[in-house]
């Protein structure tokens, strides 16, 4: 079968493709053909799938991967391998499935099993059918340098990680997904390189500035058209090529853009045409630090046309709550008012002063227009488990009670509730920082960047991790056996129990913010959510509060410990909820 190749470098010379595995004394070597729109193609006679490749840049001889290769067998710095998109042979049915009364679970491959694998975690999907999830959010596929890692350090964003399986393992997670009922989401990120493998500025000007975390995409320069469109096409392969529902866009506030019409924009629209295309409804989620609405408005109204966002001002407020931590940006989360403000609110800083960037910051959701299952609230994520020192989990601060409290404020909200793997449990194992990158200077330098990070937030050196030693991630992976344990398996049954109300009482799952309302009572430790007919209590407090409702319960449908009702108040035992039918 004949080969076609392509690839951008609008500024070489000279650019051949090499056909041959890394090493091959005696690869096959062949000319490229410049056209006038910077990229260079050639046909090759028996190049097909399974072929190894690599290009040559000017008089380089160091053969580099293809900026979309969709294969990358032997790691980043080695060639790709042709892969053939069209050769697998899909098994389920799939409609697709709409965010809108979802319930999201975040996963990641690498430390869901011992294993670390997608195979692996094929095996582990009937617990999440059982616990009730709708959706899949799997953390970064793309392939990055090392065995293991977070998977924000990836370099090329089209080819599947090879550890966890490769693009045939990850087709074989979501056809066994879809088997279940589970739609499936991916993390991307489109705003970095990480540090190990990333060759992609040798080919042409996918550069410009700087952010958080170095170099920044080319939106808006010269030579930007290529760039975005590399950008686009990922997201579009990923949705057509894989079967995806969605997928989660990371930190999207690094993209510099200033074009009338921002990558966004561009790249919902792109999506929305692959959906009718399709005949299936696709998502794009977007993290954004902004705190701006028009994220998630229709491009027709002014926004960027995202399906959703996370809301961290959610976590933190419900965090603040259930913790009493109130360091770094959590100070401005304490107080009795802010987390009924935040939960009917969404934003805390809504146009308001923020200490922790020292300026005014956000714009107010128009709760009347906006929905709430376009935002999604969570009690953890990897990034607020990972990006402490430890990587400590809630579970090993608060009591199971109060952790069930806190998931059912959530997960009876108008918000998108997402778990963070083992959080439905109460799961102990830590989820630090870790990665396994092979140049030692790289590896000294991921260690005393995060040693300086943390210390001069001070922390204890001692508590911080190795990020580098392959015990840290060994001892991020998830203890299986830990859902069967006291104190681990009332917290489950409690979550199951929560996602079956919200599914059985259509009440609970209602996204409209304007009919939603919580009071708090006392020191603001006693919540009532009023959702139609039904009341959610919840005493985050350790000893009994009583609260006050606008009618009389007449009906039990779930609580972790008994309410006395008297009338319209509610005496609730501490740390204890309860959902009442007024």
């Amino acid at each position: 079968m004949d080969g076609d190749f392509a690839v951008w470098a609008p500024h070489r010379d000279r650019v051949r493709l090499r056909l041959g595995a890394a090493g091959d004394p005696d690869p096959r070597v062949v000319d490229m053909e410049r056209g006038p729109d910077g990229w260079w193609r050639v046909r090759v006679d028996g190049a097909g799938p399974g072929t190894d490749y690599a290009y040559l840049l000017d008089d380089d001889p160091l053969p580099l991967p293809d900026p979309r290769s969709l294969h990358q067998p032997h790691g980043v710095h080695a060639p790709g391998r042709v892969y053939d998109h069209g050769a697998f042979a899909w098994e389920s049915e799939w409609t697709g499935r709409p965010l809108a009364g979802a319930v999201v679970y975040e996963m990641h491959v690498g430390t869901f099993t011992p294993e670390g694998t997608l195979k692996a975690a094929i095996d582990r999907l009937d617990h999440l059918v059982g616990l009730g999830v709708t959706h899949v959010e799997v953390m970064p596929l793309n392939a990055f340098d090392g065995t293991h890692g977070w998977g924000y350090d990836g370099v090329l964003w089209y080819a599947v990680h090879e550890p966890y399986g490769g693009p045939d393992a990850f087709k074989e997670f979501v056809d066994a997904c879809h088997g279940r009922g589970l739609a499936v989401l991916l993390d991307v990120v489109h705003n970095h390189l990480g540090p190990s493998g990333a060759y992609l500025p040798r080919f042409g000007p996918y550069f410009s500035g700087e952010n958080a975390w170095g170099p920044s995409l080319n939106l808006d320069g010269p030579d930007s058209d290529p760039v975005r469109r590399h950008i686009i096409d990922n997201a579009l392969g990923w949705l057509r090529h894989y079967r995806l529902d969605g997928l989660r866009l990371d930190a999207v506030h690094a993209l510099r853009d200033d074009r009338a019409v921002p990558i966004l924009e561009e790249l919902s629209a792109e999506v929305d045409a692959l959906a009718a295309a399709l005949g299936r409804p696709l998502s794009l989620i977007a993290e954004s630090d902004r705190n701006d609405p028009r994220t998630v408005l229709p491009r027709e109204a002014g926004g960027a046309g995202m399906t959703a966002q996370w809301s961290d001002d959610l976590h933190h407020a419900l965090h603040v709550a259930l913790t009493g931590e109130t360091h770094g940006y959590y100070a401005d989360f304490a107080g009795p008012d802010v987390l009924p403000a935040v939960l009917t609110g969404v934003f805390r800083h809504a146009g308001t002063y923020s200490s922790f960037r020292g300026r005014t910051h956000g714009r107010p959701v128009d709760t009347a227009r906006v929905p709430g299952y376009r935002f999604l609230g969570y009690l953890a994520t990897h990034d607020q488990i990972g990006n402490r020192a430890r990587g400590d989990r809630m579970g090993e601060h608060v009591s199971p009670g109060l952790l069930v409290c806190g998931a059912a404020l959530l997960l009876c909200s108008p918000y998108t509730p997402m778990i963070f793997m083992g959080e439905e449990w109460a799961a102990t194992t830590p989820w630090p920082f870790f990665a396994s990158f092979t140049d030692p200077d790289l590896v000294e330098g991921v260690r005393n960047g995060r040693r300086r990070e943390f210390a001069a937030l001070g922390w204890d050196a001692s508590e911080i991790p190795d990020p580098m030693d392959p015990a840290t991630r060994d001892g991020a992976v998830l203890d299986w056996s830990q859902p069967g344990r006291e104190g681990h398996a009332e917290v489950l049954e409690a979550y199951r129990a929560l996602i079956a109300l919200r599914r059985a009482e259509p009440e609970l799952a209602d996204p409209r913010l304007d009919r939603f309302a919580v009071t708090a009572s006392g020191d603001g430790r006693c919540l009532v959510l009023v959702r139609g007919s039904l009341r959610v209590v919840c005493n985050l407090g350790a000893e009994p509060a009583e609260a006050v409702l606008d009618a009389v319960p007449h009906e039990l449908l779930l609580a972790n410990g008994m309410p006395e009702t008297d009338g319209r108040r509610v005496r609730m035992p501490g740390e204890c909820f309860a959902v009442l039918r007024v």
